[in-house]
């Protein structure tokens, strides 16, 4: 929040939301409005960004944000200094995709097509908001990371496509093992994940004595 104050635009809580839905919700946010404020209200409190009432303009009585240098020193050595967090991938349809056995070939297949609807959405609205950032200078290093998002969005989609025609293969595999009798649907043989793992780290010279 304080790196888009950083733009020294007078912004109201309200702007800000609209402001992320068109930018960091591709890749990273898209924060509620009382998410929002709560963090301006944390900000001011540490010094790092001042508000006051508008009553210049038709908007009277929104309350708009500021950053102070105080602020921009603390961002500016955030974006320089601190450790950068590796991606995390919380991906919910490679979830039900992992334990399909629980499922049927259709059912998966209806998900993954939902969600290359979803993303299907999101290119496209990534493409339109990465040609508008184009107007503004000021915009260029998010201008390219909309471009960004929108080629990550394409790449999703071809890789949900690409498991859509590899289903029916692995529900194959799968009708083919030997059903236990205390169970509807096939299961690994127990304890073979210890093999598998013992041989990987064999092959990775990581096994311990």
């Amino acid at each position: 929040m304080l790196a888009m104050l950083s733009y020294e635009e007078e912004i109201s809580g309200y702007d800000l939301k609209k402001w992320a839905d068109w930018s960091i919700r591709y890749f990273y946010w898209s924060p509620s409005h009382s998410q929002i404020y709560s963090e301006l209200k944390k900000l001011e409190k540490h010094g790092y960004a001042t508000s006051r009432v508008d009553s210049d303009n038709a908007m009277r009585g929104r309350r708009l944000y500021r950053i102070t240098d105080e602020g921009r020193a603390a961002v500016t050595q955030w974006c320089n200094e601190a450790p950068v967090d590796k991606p995390v991938l919380k991906h919910h349809v490679m979830l039900r995709i992992m334990f399909g056995h629980l499922s049927s070939p259709e059912r998966l297949k209806e998900i993954l097509r939902d969600h290359i609807e979803d993303i299907d959405r999101l290119r496209k609205r990534a493409a339109i908001d990465s040609a508008a950032a184009k107007s503004e200078p000021g915009w260029a290093y998010s201008q390219i990371v909309l471009q960004w998002a929108e080629r990550h969005y394409a790449a999703e989609r071809d890789l949900a496509q690409e498991l859509i025609e590899q289903i029916d293969a692995a529900d194959s595999i799968l009708v083919k093992a030997e059903h236990d009798d205390r169970s509807e649907y096939p299961h690994p043989t127990p304890g073979r994940w210890r093999e598998v793992e013992q041989r990987v780290q064999e092959s990775e010279g990581t096994v311990e004595d």
